[in-house]
């Protein structure tokens, strides 16, 4: 466990870092910065993003208010922005009321949508700065010819879909992304390090775009530098119906157990709702398989066994926060920092460790930020 114990002397040192810093207050002068959202769909990670954006503002003196409420049982970040165009006050931004712009993952509206605010940003001219949320939207804006600045947020991994060049530089002056490195591949290692499997499952979209959107790269790397065998089950699963996603999932889960996998880590993917995920993840709890979430606390809330807590979520989306005043206060998004370090802690359901006869060790426990007991 000397790794794990490494990860969590990390976790103390950044929390008490954290807890001694103060915040500086942005210098904006003239009108406030009239922001606009882009993505590709609803997704939890993006409402917990958003939250930490505001929280960050809220801290730099931008806005007033940043506590906005994640709705209840949905993972729309619409009703939020609807909130914060209402509540945030403050002079350093306004969120755009009717400049919130979501394709409901379909790839046919897709560009449409993304057109659609182009074609805003050039004929009315309203718009000084975009959030856009994940992978689509990434990389639909570092496409785009435009000059307003684009601050890229809650994608796996913008190198390896295509956003930007390298961890180093973003290939644009306008559009800055936020890359924690070797994320994921820092998950697959915790995950064996808790497990010590020999075989791993994942499924996932054997696309350019499925690859890159679960950051298949990390993974493998995490696989040989392990000597892990991973058990793969692709299909199609970037459709417009969750349901479908959903059931194509599970059956995916089905052949993963067949192929003898001894733990599966879980990719993003559209048919992981909270409605569907007990009933995706029953193979794999029938089969006592251990489960480590990609995408956050949400699925583990659902039914999953660990993932990283929303405490990473959220300062993900202060670290955007920190993009955005920087760039109010004249700096050019290219130059930024990229690299976002997010505090390492984890989220338990206590539920799914019984079901598939898993006692976590005490060592384990002290660094769970989120215990859930209760699947719902």
């Amino acid at each position: 466990m000397r790794l794990f114990r490494t990860w969590f002397c990390r976790v103390m040192f950044l929390l008490a870092l954290l807890s001694l810093a103060s915040p500086a207050l942005a210098q904006t002068s003239g009108r406030p910065f009239r922001v606009a959202y882009l993505e590709g769909g609803p997704f939890s990670d993006y409402q917990r993003i958003l939250k930490g954006v505001a929280v960050g503002l809220q801290r730099a003196g931008v806005i007033e208010n940043g506590n906005v409420p994640i709705p209840a049982d949905s993972e729309a970040a619409a009703p939020m922005w609807q909130w914060l165009s209402r509540h945030a006050g403050g002079s350093g931004v306004v969120f755009v009321e009717d400049a919130f712009y979501s394709s409901d993952w379909d790839a046919d509206w897709r560009a449409e949508v993304t057109e659609k605010l182009l074609r805003r940003i050039r004929e009315k001219g309203d718009i000084d700065m975009i959030l856009a949320f994940g992978t689509w939207a990434g990389q639909d804006l570092a496409a785009a010819d435009i000059d307003v600045p684009v601050v890229v947020t809650s994608v796996t991994n913008a190198v390896e879909a295509g956003i930007i060049p390298s961890v180093e530089s973003s290939g644009r002056d306008n559009l800055v992304a936020s890359i924690e490195p070797d994320r994921y591949k820092q998950q697959v290692i915790l995950f064996h390090n808790i497990f010590n499997f020999k075989k791993l499952g994942i499924a996932y979209e054997d696309t350019p775009s499925g690859r890159s959107s679960v950051s298949l790269g990390e993974i493998e790397s995490a696989a040989r530098e392990l000597n892990v065998e991973l058990v793969r089950c692709t299909d199609t699963f970037d459709v417009a119906d969750p349901l479908l996603a959903a059931s194509r999932l599970k059956g995916s889960h089905e052949n993963l157990v067949q192929q003898g996998a001894e733990a599966v880590y879980l990719t993003l993917n559209i048919g992981m709702q909270p409605g569907t995920i007990a009933d995706v993840l029953s193979p794999l709890v029938n089969a006592f398989l251990p489960t480590f979430s990609q995408t956050g606390q949400s699925e583990v809330e659902h039914g999953a066994l660990l993932s990283i807590s929303q405490v990473n979520t959220e300062e993900e989306g202060v670290f955007t926060a920190q993009q955005m005043v920087a760039i109010m206060n004249g700096a050019k998004p290219g130059m930024l920092n990229h690299i976002y370090e997010g505090v390492v802690s984890l989220a338990l359901d206590l539920r799914t460790a019984t079901r598939i006869g898993w006692n976590p060790s005490l060592e384990l426990l002290a660094a769970v930020d989120r215990f859930y007991q209760d699947m719902k």
